[in-house]
């Protein structure tokens, strides 16, 4: 037994010189692997700092003939949206128009319609009255009489209102009914 255990002791003692050797032997790569690294990294390091000004100028000159590029690209979509909306706002512009103009149109006419249903007369009415009052005045020169002078406009305004009225209704009813009027006119003034 005894030299069971010495063998057993020298295949363990065997055992544990090799794998130490081992050990050391991978201990030995590692330190040298990390030493390589180390000087690698430090390598590119040197390089990026000699060479990095001129890298840093490259990527700037790439930079700008990029911007450059982009620029004309944009600036030609740019005139064409320009352009699009300028016809867009153009179009919009023109409706609105003439939506605007009918809309007059429309509003004028109904209040035309208004003005006649109230029997208020129109320039065309109170030009052709003037124009009467006129001929009037000059048939009475004629006869001798000395018309008065116009002296307030307004006035004249309200009788030649209340005449085309008159005339107006004057049409409209029987020949024997004008007389009436005309007569209840005359009296009431």
């Amino acid at each position: 037994m005894a030299t069971l255990k010495k063998t057993a002791r020298k295949r363990a003692t065997a055992k544990d010189d090799n794998l130490q050797a081992q050990a050391e032997r991978l201990s030995k790569s590692l330190g040298e692997s990390a030493q390589q690294v180390w000087l690698a990294g430090v390598g590119a390091f040197g390089r990026a700092q000699a060479e990095g000004g001129k890298l840093f100028e490259t990527l700037v000159k790439e930079g700008l003939s990029l911007e450059q590029t982009t620029r004309k690209l944009a600036g030609g979509r740019v005139e064409a949206v320009r352009d699009a909306v300028e016809s867009t706002v153009g179009q919009a512009k023109e409706r609105a128009t003439d939506t605007w103009d009918r809309l007059e149109k429309v509003f004028e006419e109904r209040v035309q319609r208004a003005l006649r249903r109230l029997e208020v007369p129109s320039r065309e009415d109170l030009g052709a009255l003037i124009d009467r009052v006129d001929a009037l005045n000059g048939e009475l020169r004629r006869l001798g009489g000395i018309p008065t002078a116009r002296k307030n406009p307004a006035p004249k305004m309200a009788k030649a209102t209340k005449t085309v009225r008159a005339a107006k209704t004057a049409k409209k009813s029987s020949p024997a009914k004008p007389a009436k009027k005309a007569a209840k006119r005359a009296s009431t003034k």
